[in-house]
């Protein structure tokens, strides 16, 4: 079980990074992420800013707990692109993070060995130069009552210093907060034990 709360990200991309070997130039870059769908047009971004280019490899991960991933060679020898690039991310332990590797042939051929070196260097550099973060695994929680048992809630808001992320403040009061993992039961706890107010735990 994953005891630890935090995982690394990036929350702006990376600067561009530039890796030679034999003629051959490759670009790297750094960008988060939070879905697939985003990855498609960051890669046409890239394809028209490069449009000279050869080869546009890349690899992404996204979750914290539940971790999904894809490394693309793009025309490069069978795992000699992708997988070096998702090596780092995972040396990295970053994720909700996509690094594409644009290559610039430059007449020579580097070899499988050589190709793995190069994506795997690119990718590296570009996380070098992405600024990674330290964040907190967070459980979200709904909590229902009425007006009347405000103060109860809130004082225990305050003491536990939660996070509100969003508020509907009717006849029923509703108060969404997010909670670190580690004490998302205690604080689950918490709430239910008082009278008049209900919590609900709401998935991702």
């Amino acid at each position: 079980m994953n005891t630890t709360d935090t995982y690394k990200t990036i929350d702006i991309p990376g600067e561009e990074v530039l890796f030679k070997d034999k003629n051959s130039k490759f670009f790297g870059y750094s960008f988060p992420i939070t879905s697939e769908e985003e990855v498609k047009p960051i890669i046409d971004l890239l394809k028209k800013q490069h449009h000279a280019a050869r080869h546009w490899c890349y690899a992404w991960q996204l979750g914290t707990e539940n971790i999904r991933y894809r490394s693309n060679d793009d025309g490069e020898p069978s795992n000699s692109a992708g997988q070096p690039i998702y090596g780092q991310i995972q040396s990295y332990e970053t994720t909700n993070i996509l690094i594409i590797v644009v290559r610039y042939f430059g007449g020579v051929k580097l070899g499988v060995g050589g190709l793995i070196n190069a994506y795997r260097t690119a990718a590296q550099l570009s996380l070098e130069a992405s600024n990674i973060l330290e964040k907190t695994i967070n459980i979200k929680f709904c909590i229902t009552f009425e007006y009347k048992n405000m103060n109860k809630v809130m004082r225990i808001i305050k003491e536990r210093q939660l996070k509100i992320t969003d508020q509907k403040l009717e006849l029923d009061c509703k108060l969404f907060i997010s909670v670190r993992k580690t004490i998302a039961d205690e604080i689950n706890d918490l709430f239910s034990t008082l009278y008049e107010i209900d919590i609900k735990r709401l998935e991702h």
